[in-house]
């Protein structure tokens, strides 16, 4: 990797409150208020991203938006990849010009999101369809720091996606959906998962248990194992 990287965990939780108050008696202090992200995931047909194991994402966050390119991830006691980003005006503009030139979106996720900081990590409180997750970002030493001071071990470090973990929700609930994404509609019977562009792996850091095991959104056939850059 030669350019700016994440490094990153995710820590379960039962209630945003109690998270919210478990890293507040960390010492983390607010960054950002509580709003809600709406993620696009988006590849392509020709040269997909996902045969790398990389990612395209466009994020309209609040009143703000981003675009970022992520790389293959590499998966130790953390998970380090590559994360180009940059800030755009219009994030449903910018959809429509990566449309325009052959991209396309194929996941949809949405969480709220509070950010608080304590030195330069950067700790943040979602509220997700699927349950509630703090994520730690920032150098291994801070990370591993503030687990310990939540009283987290390792063993409770989540190196998945939220794509990957909405895939292993719905394979152990037998929810059903394409996207993860806030819904009051009742579940209905598992529909047929949209399609990855032909021949795409799988991306966004997924563990190669959820690729091998499900598609899109629970649903559609496996997916041939893609390049991890595990190590």
């Amino acid at each position: 990797m030669t350019g700016p990287v994440e490094r990153e965990i995710k820590l379960r939780y039962d209630t945003p409150d109690a998270a919210r108050r478990a890293v507040v008696e960390a010492g983390a202090r607010p960054l950002r208020a509580r709003r809600l992200q709406s993620d696009c995931l988006l590849d392509r047909e020709r040269d997909p991203l996902a045969d790398r194991a990389c990612t395209l994402r466009v994020r309209i966050d609040g009143d703000a938006a981003r675009v970022t390119f992520k790389g293959a991830p590499k998966l130790g006691t953390t998970k380090v990849r590559e994360e180009l980003e940059t800030a755009v005006g219009d994030g449903e503009a910018m959809l429509q010009v990566l449309e325009r030139i052959g991209f396309r979106v194929w996941f949809r996720y949405q969480k709220y999101r509070e950010e608080l900081r304590r030195g330069d990590l950067v700790i943040a409180v979602d509220e997700a369809p699927i349950g509630t997750f703090v994520e730690l970002e920032g150098g291994e030493p801070d990370i591993l720091a503030m687990a310990a001071d939540l009283g987290r071990e390792p063993s409770d470090f989540i190196l998945d996606s939220y794509l990957a973990l909405f895939r292993a929700h719905c394979a152990a609930t037998g929810a059903s959906g394409d996207h993860m994404v806030f819904d009051a509609r009742p579940p209905a019977a598992k529909p047929r998962a949209a399609s990855r562009p032909a021949g795409a792996a799988g991306v966004d850091g997924e563990t190669v248990a959820d690729v091998e095991s499900h598609g899109v959104g629970g649903g559609g056939p496996p997916r041939r194992r893609p390049d991890q850059g595990r190590g």
